[in-house]
């Protein structure tokens, strides 16, 4: 019999309760970018509420017919790991579900990655491998951090022109005052604002 590892072998992030009992309701296509990034800044919304992690959702869905491939909602909290954004939720479980780690080569789809604000640096990350043909966003822009306090971390300024050159459209402005309006509910709630280096906090204004 071996004996028990002293470190840890495997790690664990799965969608919240709550939106995996609302998963079959979301089966159906969103042909439009406005009822992609609407879906996105409700999941948003309700996220932080829940428990699980900051205001932030993403959807994996098929460019040309708005077919969900994926949802994801940031599950820092509820999971511990610092990683587990809602783009990496949303892009990992499509991988999971096509079986593919490239989805640019899964079935010949072009595959869109939907979110409520511009990613982090680390998702901007995750976005450049994972294979991925458009990124839609409500919006980008400073008032993120302004309203929620969440340190986005360092971004290329030319960061569309990186994106652009690597075969992957950006579409933003979508449904941004909505998007604005749930950074701005956030950040009056006193939820944990979970930034690193110890400099972890609730929201004061």
């Amino acid at each position: 019999m071996n004996a028990p590892s002293p470190f840890a072998t495997r790690v664990t992030a799965q969608l919240p309760d709550w939106l995996v009992k609302e998963l079959p309701r979301y089966n159906v296509p969103l042909p439009t970018a406005e009822d992609r990034v609407r879906l996105v800044n409700a999941l948003a919304a309700r996220n932080y509420k829940e428990g699980n992690g900051g205001p932030f959702a993403a959807l994996v869905v098929e460019h040309s017919t708005g077919e969900i491939l994926s949802l994801g909602v940031n599950v820092v909290l509820s999971s511990c790991l610092s990683s587990v954004h809602a783009e990496v939720m949303a892009l990992s479980l499509a991988q999971t579900r096509l079986g593919a780690w490239d989805l640019g080569a899964a079935g010949g789809r072009e595959l869109e990655l939907v979110v409520n604000w511009r990613p982090c640096t680390m998702c901007y990350g995750a976005l450049v491998w994972s294979g991925v043909k458009h990124l839609l966003l409500a919006g980008d822009g400073p008032e993120c951090e302004a309203l929620t306090g969440f340190d986005e971390g360092p971004m290329p300024s030319d960061w569309r022109a990186e994106l652009k050159g690597r075969g992957i459209s950006v579409t933003s402005g979508v449904l941004r005052d909505e998007a604005i309006a749930v950074f701005a509910e956030y950040g009056r709630s006193g939820a944990i604002v979970y930034n690193a280096r110890g400099t972890g906090s609730r929201r004061q204004d």
